[in-house]
């Protein structure tokens, strides 16, 4: 069996399996943060660089750690206690250094922690048995994935401000329903590339 290479596994992460639109990882703050591009653009680049940074460690500490020691059974509470100290830096750093982007995305910021998509990415690179160049990119992938859905959900709905939209379909209704058509847009790309 023949190992797929570490970008064809990034850019099915990002378009054919993204974990947002095929998966359905990380719809709360998708929703609660996609009003405005600016805030969804931050919230992006802080979830990417968590995915992408915290499926590094979490390879790294399942590989050299839990499995050797025959524990890894606690890689659950393991990787969540990863991503939770990681998103305490980004918390920190936005804070410091973008107080008005701190301001906007305001609870959803630490609240990065229990994205499930976030979690997903380190469980898949377990489940798939990826070597460390595939786990690489395919954490990098999931978490550019993520930013590209939020940032064109936040570009629509953002358009759509100045659109009459039905009453029933106002707010989070329409919001839906434009992520089930992206949703199905992106499985145009099925064909080209899948990942297992």
């Amino acid at each position: 069996m023949t190992q797929t290479h570490a970008l064809v596994i990034l850019f099915a992460a990002v378009f054919t399996n993204n974990i947002l639109l095929s998966n359905f990882l990380g719809m709360c703050s998708f929703i609660a943060c996609s009003r405005q591009v600016d805030t969804a653009l931050g919230l992006g680049a802080a979830v990417a660089f968590v995915t992408a940074s915290t499926t590094i460690l979490n390879y790294t500490i399942y590989h050299w750690v839990l499995v050797p020691w025959n524990i890894d059974h606690l890689a659950l509470i393991v990787f969540i206690m990863v991503i939770a100290a990681f998103v305490q830096f980004v918390e920190m750093f936005v804070e410091r250094f973008s107080p008005t982007l701190y301001c906007a995305l305001g609870v959803f910021l630490p609240l990065i922690t229990v994205n499930c998509a976030i979690l997903g990415a380190s469980l898949f690179m377990v489940i798939r048995d990826y070597s460390f160049a595939q786990s690489v990119g395919f954490g990098l992938g999931a978490g550019l994935g993520w930013a590209l859905a939020i940032l064109l959900i936040a570009g629509l709905r953002q358009k759509m401000t100045y659109s009459r939209v039905p009453k029933p379909f106002q707010g989070v209704a329409i919001t839906m329903l434009i992520t089930g058509i992206m949703a199905m847009a992106f499985m145009g790309f099925t064909g080209m590339v899948t990942i297992e």
